[in-house]
């Protein structure tokens, strides 16, 4: 099996559709959606994908909140996360503190989303 499965979590629709419709065709990823990070959480630990594309800022839990409780799930702490954010070059420092393999800004180009995501799971691994 070299299909790769991967996670988005995203608040937005319109967000998350666009970023499957971006890696199925051009990364032949099997993606799995999430509207919140609470779905997010039970879908990790349910399907552990092999990466976890999530988003800084939600209404329910936050993306940041969402990865310190992956990250202490045995059954999900090791997926690799890259987070999308819209504020901009955030702390990176601390995201690398947090263990995030990289982060994508929004707007990002849905033409080269799926080469990021590569690029950046294939990194220091």
């Amino acid at each position: 099996m070299d299909t790769k499965k991967i996670l988005v979590i995203d608040d937005e629709a319109d967000i998350r559709k666009l970023i499957q419709t971006c890696l199925e065709i051009t990364g032949k990823w099997q993606v799995i959606m999430a509207a919140s990070g609470s779905e997010g959480l039970s879908l990790a630990q349910r399907d552990r994908p092999d990466a976890i594309i999530l988003d800084v800022m939600m209404p329910d839990i936050d993306g940041l909140t969402t990865l310190e409780r992956l990250r202490s799930e045995p059954i999900a702490s090791d997926i690799p996360v890259i987070l999308l954010t819209a504020r901009g070059r955030f702390i990176e420092q601390k995201f690398a503190e947090l263990g995030v393999k990289s982060v994508i800004n929004k707007p990002f180009n849905p033409l080269t989303i799926s080469e990021q995501i590569t690029a950046a799971l294939s990194a220091n691994t």
